[in-house]
This record gives C-alpha cells, sequence and structure tokens, in this order.
C-alpha cells in the first residue's frame, strides 16, 4: 500500500473546525536498478564530432547518419571496425551506444579558404567535408511600408521582426531600389542609418515596401540535409546566422564583419560582388583523414582537457550511463589497459577486449592476456566473418562489438545476474579460427573466452570469464552485477545526503536497500533459501563511531550471496544390470 504522501516534518495547523489530510513517510523509498545494457564505443568514423562528451545513438541508420558509414579495411586496417563493430551490437540485441570518435593526428578540416567576412568549415574534420553541398540563397522577409518620415523619423506599419542593425531592402513595384540598415526602433518608430524619405508610401494598397533583408543556407552531405530559413547577419539578431548555425552537424560558420559595411544585400556581402546574384554555391576543399592507418595509442586513450573538451576514452569521464565499454579492434596493450584502468577507476562499466585476429596459437592468446589482470573486463577471440555492406563480401572483423549487443540483450532478457555466455552471434556466419575442447581446456581457465561452432547449434559464445586472476571474480555475470547493486545504491539513495544522521535515517536506508536486494533475491539473482542468506544489510552503531556520525558520515555495510553459473556441468551416468533392463542415473 502506498502512502498518501511523504512527511514534510511540519507541524500542520489547526484553527478551524474541519477534516485534514497529513502527510507521512512509509519508511522507505522505492529503488528502481539503474541500466546495464548501455554501451560506449571508442574509434575512428568517416565523421563527426571527436571533442566533448560521446554522442548517442539508438539504431545504426542513426550512427551512419550522425558518423557516417563503413571504413575500407585497406585503408584503415585495424583502425577501420568501428562503424561495423556498431552494426553488430545492434544487430545483436544492443539498444543505446554512446561514441566516441578519434581522429588521426595530421587530420584536417574542409573549409572555404581565404572567403572574406565568412569562414564556413566542415563542422570536425575530415575528409568528408570536402563532399558538403552547401547553398546561399537571397531572401528578404517581413515586408511593411514607411507612413511617415520627419528629419530622419520613420513610422511604419510594422516592426514586427525588425532589430537594430538589421540590412533592409526598399522595393517598388517588386523591384529593388535601395538598401539600408536600421540604427534604432522605438515601437513603430524607426531610424534608419540613410535617407529614407523617397521610400515614404502611405497609400492603402502600397508600392514602395520596405523587408529585412535574409539568407536561406541549405548545407547537404549525402541523404543528410540541413535548411535555415531567414538567416541574417546581424550580429544581435535572433537569427544571426552563428546563432542559427550553431547546431549543425554539417558545417560551422564565423562571420567578421567588415570596418566600413556597404549598404547591400547580405548575400553581396558574401560574395563580395555587384550585382544582385540570387544563389552562391560555396565549396569546401582541404579536408583530410590523415594517417588513419598508423595513429598512436595517445589518440584512443584520449585527453583530459577538461569538460566538454575530453577526447577518446577520456571523453567517457562525462557520461554516467554508459556500462559496457569497447574499443573495436584496437589491439594495442596501452589502449587496452587504459580502457580497463578507466571501468576499474569509475567502477560502474565493463570492458570487453579483442586479441590480434592473426594472433592465434595458445601460447600466444595466453601472452596477450597475461598482460591483464582485472575483473572489469574480459577477452573474447576469435574474430568473426559477418557479411560487409560496404565492401559486399564477408568480412573479419573483431568481437567485441557483437559481444556489447549480446551482453546488452542478455541483460533484457534474463537480466545482469545471468552469464553473457551460451548465446547464439547473430549475424556471424563464421569464425577466423576454430579451436577445439583441448585449446579451450588451457584457455578458459586463464580468462579468455573463445566463440565456437557446435555442430546444429551455430556459433556460440563459449565462455564467461573475466580477466581477473581472483577467483573470487572470475565469473563476467558476478562482476556486473556487483556494479549493478553499486551503482543503483548510488543513484537511488542521494536523497539522504543532509538529513539529520540519526536512528530514523538509519532504518529508513536500511529499509529501502533491503526491499531492492529482496526483489533481486526474488527475481534469482541472488543464491540462497532464505533472504537471509542472500543478503544482509547492517547500518546503526556498530558500522559507525562517534567520530563518523560527528564528521556527517553515513556508513553502510552490505553483503550479497551472487549467483554463479554452472559453467562445468556434470552427469553420472551408471550401468545396472538388472532383470535385463539397463538404467542410468
Amino acid at each position: 500500500m502506498q502512502p498518501l504522501s511523504c512527511n514534510r516534518n511540519e507541524m500542520a495547523e489547526y484553527l478551524s473546525p474541519g477534516v485534514y489530510v497529513e502527510e507521512f513517510d512509509s519508511g522507505f523509498k522505492p529503488m528502481e536498478g539503474v541500466s546495464t545494457s548501455t554501451a560506449g564505443f571508442v574509434g575512428m568514423t568517416e565523421k563527426g564530432s571527436c571533442i566533448g562528451a560521446p554522442t548517442l545513438v539508438t539504431s545504426f541508420m542513426e550512427f551512419k547518419r550522425k558518423f557516417g558509414g563503413y571504413l575500407s579495411e585497406v585503408v584503415y586496417g585495424e583502425n577501420g571496425y568501428l562503424p561495423i563493430s556498431v552494426e553488430q551490437f545492434f544487430l545483436n540485441g544492443g539498444a543505446r551506444a554512446y561514441i566516441s570518435r578519434v581522429v588521426a593526428e595530421d587530420a584536417k578540416t574542409a573549409t572555404n579558404g581565404n572567403a572574406g567576412p565568412l569562414l564556413i568549415s566542415a563542422a570536425n574534420p575530415g575528409a568528408w567535408g570536402n563532399k558538403i553541398n552547401l547553398k546561399v540563397f537571397r531572401t528578404v522577409k517581413g515586408k511593411t511600408q514607411i507612413l511617415e518620415e520627419e528629419d530622419g523619423r520613420c513610422v511604419l506599419k510594422s516592426t514586427a521582426g525588425m532589430v537594430e542593425g538589421d540590412a533592409v531592402c526598399f522595393m517598388e513595384n517588386g523591384e529593388e531600389v535601395g538598401f539600408s540598415r536600421i540604427k534604432t526602433i522605438s515601437e513603430n518608430q524607426v531610424w534608419f542609418e540613410t535617407d529614407v524619405a523617397e521610400f515614404v508610401d502611405d497609400s492603402l494598397i502600397p508600392q514602395k515596401t520596405v523587408h529585412i533583408c535574409t539568407l536561406r543556407v541549405e548545407a547537404r552531405y549525402g541523404e543528410v540535409e540541413e535548411v535555415y530559413e531567414n538567416v541574417s547577419l546581424n550580429p544581435i539578431s535572433p537569427d544571426f546566422i552563428g546563432k542559427r548555425l550553431s547546431k549543425s552537424e554539417l558545417i560551422k560558420v564565423e562571420y567578421t564583419a567588415p570596418e566600413n559595411k556597404e549598404y547591400i544585400h547580405p548575400i553581396n556581402e558574401i560574395a563580395q560582388t555587384d550585382g544582385a546574384p540570387k544563389k552562391l554555391v560555396i565549396a569546401l576543399d582541404g579536408g583530410s583523414d590523415g594517417t588513419v592507418n598508423n595513429v598512436p595509442a595517445g589518440v584512443f586513450i584520449g585527453e583530459d582537457n577538461g569538460p566538454n573538451k575530453r577526447t577518446g576514452i577520456q571523453a567517457f569521464i562525462e557520461n554516467s550511463v554508459v556500462s559496457i565499454m569497447a574499443v573495436p579492434g584496437v589491439t594495442d596493450l596501452s589502449v587496452q589497459l587504459s580502457l580497463v584502468n578507466h571501468c576499474e577507476r569509475l567502477g560502474s562499466r565493463f570492458a570487453i577486449l579483442d586479441i590480434p585476429k592473426d594472433t592465434i596459437r595458445v601460447n600466444e592468446v595466453a601472452e596477450h592476456k597475461s598482460a591483464i589482470n582485472s575483473s572489469y573486463a574480459a577477452l573474447y577471440h576469435p574474430w568473426l566473418y559477418v557479411y560487409n555492406a560496404g565492401e559486399r563480401k564477408n568480412t573479419a572483423i573483431p568481437p567485441s562489438g557483437a559481444m556489447a549487443g549480446i551482453y546488452a540483450r542478455n541483460d533484457i532478457v534474463r537480466g545482469v545476474q545471468k552469464a553473457p555466455a551460451n548465446e547464439n552471434v547473430a549475424g556471424c556466419v563464421g569464425l577466423y579460427c576454430s579451436y577445439n575442447k583441448g585449446e579451450q581446456d588451457i584457455l578458459n581457465p586463464l580468462g579468455v573466452n573463445l566463440i565456437r561452432t557446435f555442430p546444429g547449434q551455430g556459433i556460440k559464445v563459449w565462455g564467461a570469464r573475466t580477466c581477473a586472476d581472483d577467483a573470487s571474480w572470475k565469473y563476467i555475470n558476478v562482476r556486473r552485477l556487483f556494479i549493478f547493486i553499486e551503482e543503483s545504491i548510488k543513484a537511488n539513495t542521494s536523497w539522504v545526503v543532509f538529513e539529520p544522521n540519526d536512528e530514523v535515517l538509519w532504518a529508513r536506508v536500511g529499509r529501502t536497500i533491503s526491499v531492492f536486494l529482496s526483489g533481486l533475491w526474488r527475481s534469482g539473482a541472488l543464491a540462497g533459501a532464505a533472504e537471509s542468506d542472500a543478503f544482509f544489510v547492517n547500518i546503526g552503531r556498530d558500522t559507525m563511531s562517534d567520530d563518523d556520525i560527528a564528521n556527517g558520515r553515513l556508513v553502510c555495510v552490505i553483503g550479497v550471496a551472487p549467483v554463479k553459473p554452472a559453467e562445468f556441468v556434470i552427469f553420472r551416468i551408471t550401468q545396472k544390470i538388472d532383470n535385463g533392463s539397463v538404467a542410468s542415473e
């Protein structure tokens, strides 16, 4: 039964006879588990933001719109697997992914060069910017008329949409006959920078009219199109080109007003030509992807330059949603160890790692694994053959993208307590190499999860181990269950901060966490025949000293018994001959 509401700790005032409804506290606050199925990817793409917080995509189609399509294996080498890995993530059940794009150190951004007052560049580095189709059209808006003029003061029929500093165009019978700019506006009175007495027309159907000079900007790249109407070159206008295009995914603009602005239409100012051009086609060039097949590890590791300026793996410091991370195909140990360190330091996410494609021999695989010892990471091998729509053939790709999708699918369907193993790999048509049981017997205890083909069953993930040497944390689902519990408790107990640190608070916090853990136990996430076997929650004088209480520290000790996977299923078979029958058990 949900209480009517919560206690505000206020004394109600009863000043007259009547019925009063008082709000009270039920003793605990319901907790909701955090998501564990959101992935984070770091890698190279054709285009897209490469500085600041990672970008969310919810489908491969959205990824292609924001970051471009497949990358050539010949050109990019091991650095070009992010797009197809993201595709495999969604194909295998993933629903949400954040992308942190990295670019080569010598990548360049396409621009329109030395183009006068308006510098236009691609939104981010890469050769893609050279293919942007950019057009600027001559437009006007806000048709009105000058009703009277006296000593420069003009009374207009309407000043709607006008801003001081706007360029205006005067027309007579639909033809441009003059230009000026607005100096001052006061209600329906306007002072222009030039003499405009000749454009007064107070007739019912005026022949002479005033219009605000504007631009229409069209930017296209492939199937992505952006159109901006009524754009202004007036820096204080809400329609200023710098403001209107600030959210563009294709281009960036920088406007520098000339020292002595002429009284012309803004399109003439941009084109730096006379006449009355109806349209400008602006070409961008100079964009380059750089040396994409030889990128230092530091580019993927990234730099922590502070909020909105972080790159690579470091960009995910700004993201509190991601719980699975991968740098598909990049098997440099410096990068992998940096990713593992990132996951350990934040404690809220798990790394999925690849092994180099041609590292096939058991001793070579074991050597690669020996450099990684962490319960916050898992290694998978071998690489997967999938259909590459970009190259129209089957291609070997790293398994981390597909595995991230399987993690997400498993979490959604079964729960984070279920090991992401004995699962089919969707879209996989073969393996780069095949391992037998004997080879797995060597690699599995070391913490290398193999993907294997089983006749009649397809291609399955046949391992559920972390990279940890500590036996307590050797299973992926155990570590991820603890991440889930810890993050859920942190996310749902922020209300405790600044509350009085007394017995009432301790009881409420203990009850809140106990109810949450009880729900996990009933769902099968925790082991034990009874709640007391599955978890305990201690909070009070036995967990806090007087010094803790005096200094505002609330200490709650929690223990849980996770369910571990049945990794080795053993059947004992006996034969008993009894009256000619054979029995087994």
